[in-house]
């Protein structure tokens, strides 16, 4: 007869079975607690020791250039327009060989929150974050930086993309179906009856 019993076991939301799940938890916790206040502290002396960021650390923006020198920013607005605190702003401008450059780009670094959201929307890869996380000033309007003070001398992590290579628009780089993939462009007229 003691064969054709079943074992008995406990419910899951049986009220011994919670007490015991509940007490083993926090005495995971309070071992996880007990375990760091046994180490010492571990103090980095900074600025004498920087600690190494990542690379994709989103941090201090610049304007980059491409690789025939040039500014890569054609002041489309996309930055300025994504931006939630509105920081970024520019005026467009014609350059020189039929580009489109920024007469002024501005951003203002007291209310940037470096979400990183300017340098997804760019076309260009005009503007990228870098890891540089050491931007304070004493003054508050020494925060706001001008195109001069944004412009690097590199390409960034995109160094050999160029816009106007790709872009389809007739320029001293290349002609209208003269771009990297581009056809030739199609005459209107000759698709008339």
């Amino acid at each position: 007869m003691s064969s054709d019993r079943t074992k008995k076991t406990k419910p899951a939301d049986h009220p011994g079975t919670l007490i015991a799940e509940s007490i083993k938890a926090l005495g995971s916790g309070f071992a996880t607690t007990a375990k760091h206040l046994l180490r010492r502290p571990v103090t980095e002396q900074y600025p004498e020791q920087k600690r190494v960021l990542p690379e994709r650390s989103r941090a201090r923006i610049v304007l980059t250039r491409d690789p025939d020198g040039r500014e890569r920013c054609v002041a489309c607005y996309l930055c300025s327009a994504v931006c939630p605190v509105s920081c970024i702003s520019m005026q467009s401008t014609g350059g020189e060989g039929g580009r489109r450059v920024a007469a002024w780009f501005r951003i203002n670094f007291s209310r940037c929150i470096y979400c990183g959201l300017c340098e997804e929307a760019c076309p260009t890869s005009a503007i990228q974050l870098t890891p540089d996380f050491e931007n304070c000033r004493q003054d508050i309007l020494e925060m706001v930086f001008e195109k001069d003070d944004l412009l690097v001398d590199h390409g960034g992590r995109d160094d050999r993309y160029c816009f106007y290579r790709h872009a389809g628009i007739a320029t001293d780089t290349a002609g209208k179906g003269e771009h990297v993939n581009e056809q030739p462009p199609v005459d209107a007229k000759s698709n008339l009856p």
